[in-house]
């Protein structure tokens, strides 16, 4: 561990009881997991496979595993459990399930799934508050209320609903076989509380326990944590309250706050010094953290010099900023000899990139949009991918219950009740448990007709998708399951035009795909499942990012334009009627803590709603920056100096260009 500074190097050795590395932005904090994961086995004689590194996105767990990999180089790095707490989750469950009364192979419903179970038991309410309801029962499940306590705690009309849907929920995915995401991590709490014995199994298994962005945890994972540690209470914590910004979600700082309570023995070990950032930079950051209520105290240091001057750029409306930044981006890329990949631009809502994307594909800048919904995420090819998923695997329960209910084939709730418990007795897939003749002998011949011909038909298109071009056997598809019909009886027509432009958009890539690799609709299906791992490994590309502050949370960049700088947006004002303004601030602390090299903040006197211009404010969070370090430009009283400077770049660029010849 020679390159290790003092404070890491002590984190990475602590072992005398439970340890909370508070690890400030840019500080090397997943070095100091896998360091201590390597220190473990080599000098501590740990297996690996009794050792847990939990994260929160599978990129990290990844990263994580690969440096691992380099630093076990030709030893057993293999057995190291490196994973985020809902794959964990999976890997608990499914080795326990039959303790819960579930399958092993149980199902995991999406979002989208679990909304069309909750519209089914509230008879179809409007879209906006069915997912206002799958949002309170995902904020109760993580909160460990049941559907008892949910009862006692109702207020509004909405709560209401939600709380009398609780329990049938529930039931119903237990009926499924199936679980949602957050009964990933509840479900192990439950096993772990009801079954001492089989907590006590995975105690001694996973001896040595490594948290990352503990700050971001909620109040389910840390009970797990706790159950997990146990009395042995042999774990490292690493997290930074000062980066907290997930409490929309379910994350709660008092898991940070009650760690010395819970474990009266705590080591806290602070990593101050940053790598990321020039020295402007952090002093913004910590002159504007100073502002909240700490928790423990800390301050971030650099030793990458001075660095430029943070530049503030005000335009007189929304789109006249996006046009000044994606200018400046381009003036400071030729400036610098920069690639693209150096820049990021970044924002507190999606709704804000729409007209950024406009001008950069206008000026022919290639971007990377992140923080947004991907097209394999949307419903109508979610809808799609259900069929071809069943096609190739008739045990995918999620894809099964999909397929069945879209369109709607007059099955109930009622006669899949019944298919989820003969399944789950006969340890069965839903598909291959519907035309079993003991399931026959349970439902009447009306519940059972529609059931068996939708298994036929799912025979015979999979007998004509593993033989047949892929053209063909799609167009016939859609037009057996009158998906089109079904979108328009469902949606507004303009709604149902632009979803089956994107089944068709959808369909027209898997035919000129199949013809190209030569691959029929079977062999397609395991290209679809790698797509969005495909897209993740395209991080080398050479474009500029485009991303929301919650999705740039981890990710660095040597460039940084924060866009929409103003009350209202950052901070939001919901946000500020739920009195988050704190949460707020730390998610600037975020954005500024981003960049590496340079800082650009924009804001706009006025914003388009609508057809209206609605006057705005700068945020107050670029006056707790400190004013003296900030460089203004574009406001009324600079119009004529901002040109002056203008002028002056251009002739820079043009002598730059003329000696390039």
């Amino acid at each position: 561990m020679p390159d290790l500074n003092p404070s890491q190097r002590a984190a990475v050795r602590y072992l005398d009881g439970p340890l909370l590395v508070l690890a400030g932005a840019g500080s090397g904090k997943t070095r100091v997991i896998t360091e201590k994961i390597a220190y473990l086995i080599d000098a501590c004689g740990f297996k690996p496979g009794n050792i847990a590194a939990i994260t929160f996105t599978n990129k990290a767990a990844r990263e994580m595993q690969e440096r691992v990999g380099s630093l076990l180089t030709g030893r057993s790095a293999p057995g190291v459990v490196i994973a985020t707490f809902h794959a964990l989750g999976v890997r608990i469950l499914r080795e326990e399930a039959r303790s819960l009364g579930y399958k092993p192979s149980f199902s995991i419903l999406d979002a989208s799934d679990c909304l069309a179970i909750i519209s089914d038991l509230t008879g179809g309410v409007d879209k906006a508050l069915l997912r206002q309801v799958q949002t309170l029962l995902s904020h109760w499940k993580n909160r460990l209320v049941s559907p008892d306590q949910a009862l006692r705690l109702v207020g509004n009309d909405v709560e209401k609903l939600a709380a009398s849907t609780y329990a049938g929920y529930a039931a119903t995915l237990r009926a499924y076989q199936a679980v949602d995401f957050d009964d990933l991590v509840t479900l192990p709490v439950t096993l772990f509380v009801e079954h001492p014995e089989i907590c006590a199994k995975w105690q001694n298994r996973l001896r040595y326990l490594l948290i990352d962005e503990y700050q971001d945890t909620n109040v389910s994972q840390y009970r797990l944590l706790r159950l997990l540690a146990g009395p042995r209470a042999a774990f490292t914590a690493v997290g930074d309250d000062d980066q907290s910004i997930y409490g929309w979600r379910g994350a709660d700082l008092d898991n940070l706050r009650g760690l010395p309570r819970d474990y009266p023995q705590l080591k806290l070990i602070k990593l101050e010094q940053n790598y990321r950032s020039t020295v402007r930079i952090l002093k913004a950051a910590n002159t504007l953290i100073a502002h909240n209520e700490k928790l423990f105290d800390k301050r971030l240091w650099s030793e990458l010099g001075l660095g430029e001057p943070i530049t503030v750029n005000v335009s007189s409306d929304n789109e006249q900023e996006a046009e000044a930044v994606v200018r400046r981006l381009q003036a400071h890329r030729f400036e610098q000899r920069t690639a693209f990949r150096d820049y990021a631009i970044l924002y507190r809502g999606n709704f804000q990139a729409r007209v950024i994307e406009q001008f950069l594909r206008r000026q022919r800048i290639p971007y990377r949009l992140s923080g947004g919904q991907s097209f394999f995420e949307r419903s109508e090819i979610k809808d799609l991918n259900a069929y071809l998923r069943l096609l190739a695997n008739g045990d995918d329960d999620p894809a099964f219950i999909r397929a069945l209910t879209t369109p709607r084939r007059g099955i109930g709730p009622g006669t899949l009740e019944a298919l989820g418990s003969y399944a789950a007795e006969r340890h069965q897939s839903l598909l291959g448990a519907a035309q079993e003749h003991g399931y026959a002998q349970r439902v009447n011949a009306r519940q059972l007709a529609p059931l068996l011909d939708f298994a036929a038909f799912i025979e015979r298109f999979r007998q004509r998708a593993g033989s047949e071009p892929v053209a063909p056997v799609l167009h016939d598809l859609l037009a057996a399951i009158g998906y089109e019909e079904w979108l328009f009886a469902q949606e507004e027509a303009a709604a149902a035009r632009s979803r089956m432009a994107n089944v068709r958009e959808y369909c027209d890539w898997l035919i000129r795909k199949g013809e190209a690799e030569q691959k029929n609709l079977l062999d397609l299906t395991q290209t679809i499942a790698l797509i969005s791992l495909l897209e993740e490994d395209a991080d080398d590309a050479d474009v500029v990012q485009l991303s929301t502050l919650h999705a740039a949370k981890g990710l660095e960049f040597k460039h940084v334009f924060l866009i929409g700088v103003e009350e209202g947006i950052l901070p939001h004002r919901e946000a500020l009627s739920e009195q988050r303004l704190e949460e707020e601030r730390r998610l600037m602390y975020v954005g500024i803590t981003r960049a590496q090299r340079s800082l650009h903040l924009s804001y706009a006197e006025r914003r388009k709603q609508g057809r209206e211009l609605i006057p705005s404010q700068p945020s107050r969070f670029i006056d707790e920056m400190g004013r003296g370090e900030l460089r203004f430009s574009g406001r009324s009283g600079d119009r004529e100096a901002d040109k002056a400077t203008a002028t002056d770049r251009l002739a820079a660029l043009r002598a730059m260009l003329s000696k390039g010849n």
